[in-house]
């Protein structure tokens, strides 16, 4: 999938990036369609974020929700309850099939914890698609909830204001896995690994959409 950016006006007369695919239909280029898991979480955000930027945004409850989409998210939540609804409505092999034939998927907090090939110290099954393995809870509790700027280079120089909640940690990275971000003290909280994008923190809970438009620019291709 190839993708350029275009800007079109928004509604305070500023331009706004809006993402927009090389598919045509009846001669028009047609915008990004990227699905996002809504069995559990905090998926409305990541929906309005990706409306906010021009995306056509799909909530994802079933395998037949995957057909026709240009990208995917794994929300924050609780990722034993969402991986449960998974099993329930047959999605676990549906996106392991399309994450293997290219599809680009991004997960934050739970979805970050979904993606990995193992959680440290126990035995919650993941869809084991990325080289990571995580530590849940890592940070502590709800209490224990914190906000950070981060420098995050793939993006721009200015920082990025991430919000951690009951956040994961990624305790090791294989080897064909990229660091996006880490926190002062080194620990990775954001990385990459070809198609598939993860991220510690809720980068939906802000006003900044330039993870979503990373995103959207591999959902391009």
């Amino acid at each position: 999938m190839v993708g350029r950016l275009q800007e079109t006006p928004s509604a305070t007369q500023r331009l706004r990036p809006v993402w927009i695919s090389e598919d045509r239909v009846g001669g028009r280029a047609r915008a990004s369609r990227v699905g996002v898991l809504a069995m559990q979480g905090a998926f409305i955000e990541h929906v309005d974020m990706l409306r906010q930027i021009g995306a056509e945004a799909v909530q994802v409850r079933l395998p037949r929700d995957l057909e026709g989409l240009d990208g995917l998210i794994l929300p924050g939540g609780e990722s034993t309850t969402i991986g449960k609804l998974m099993d329930a409505w047959g999605l676990r092999d549906a996106i392991r099939h399309v994450a293997r034939t290219g599809m680009p998927i991004y997960g934050t907090c739970a979805g970050m914890i979904l993606l990995a090939s193992d959680v440290v110290g126990q035995a919650q099954p993941t869809l084991g698609l990325m080289d990571i393995s995580v530590q849940r809870n890592a940070f502590g509790r709800q209490v224990d909830s914190f906000e950070i700027d981060l420098q995050i280079p793939v993006l721009n120089e200015r920082q990025f204001h991430a919000v951690f909640i009951r956040a994961p940690l990624i305790q090791r990275m294989g080897d064909n896995v990229q660091a996006l971000a880490s926190l002062p003290n080194g620990t990775v909280v954001a990385a990459r690994e070809g198609n598939l994008l993860v991220s510690s923190f809720h980068p939906e809970l802000t006003n900044d959409p330039r993870l979503h438009e990373y995103f959207l620019s591999m959902a391009g291709r």
